[in-house]
């Protein structure tokens, strides 16, 4: 691990429905589990077509193309949260409405290789930004819908999230493993 700060967090810096998020990390580095993520997205999903990207396994349930779109929507949510509490915010920061930003996105409408394109360039500035950050900053706490926070926690809660919605492509979308 390259910074001592970025530890796993403890339970008081993040909400109880965080822990199964941070949990689904492997290691002790994000940083590294981050970078990963990026490239084991870009070659799983990389060789679906265009078919396959719409595909959902139930109805009302999300495509593949609806999942890379949200989980782009929701680390730039994730990331300005950290950033905010990172420079001090003492204001509470609002909570999402996940299901309503899929709704709003257009996601099906594109790509699937351009989302890709856009969720690789959203976890590149997700890491520039975590490469900044002075040690003492990610241990600072604020309020994110109504929960405490701290950038650490963020970090694994990002890169938890992400691994949760690749378990579920595999699982239940029957996208193959690298």
């Amino acid at each position: 691990m390259t910074n001592p700060a970025l530890a796993r967090p403890e339970a008081n810096e993040h909400a109880p429905y965080h822990a199964r998020y941070i949990a689904a990390v492997a290691g002790d580095d994000v940083i590294a589990v981050l970078r990963e993520q990026a490239v084991e997205f870009a070659v799983v999903l990389g060789r679906l077509d265009e078919a396959a990207a719409g595909h959902r396994y139930a109805p009302g349930k999300w495509s593949v193309r609806q999942i890379v779109g949200h989980l782009s929507d929701a680390e730039r949510i994730f990331t300005m949260r950290a950033l905010c509490l990172a420079r001090g915010e003492c204001a509470p920061l609002p909570g999402f409405d996940e299901d309503a930003y899929v709704a709003a996105a257009g996601h099906d409408a594109l790509p699937l290789a351009a989302l890709l394109r856009e969720f690789g360039q959203v976890r590149q500035a997700t890491l520039t930004l975590f490469r900044h950050l002075p040690a003492a900053a990610w241990l600072n706490r604020g309020t994110v819908n109504n929960a405490e926070l701290t950038p650490r926690a963020i970090a694994y809660i990002i890169a938890g999230h992400a691994a949760h919605h690749l378990g579920v492509l595999r699982e239940r979308y029957g996208v193959a493993a690298t």
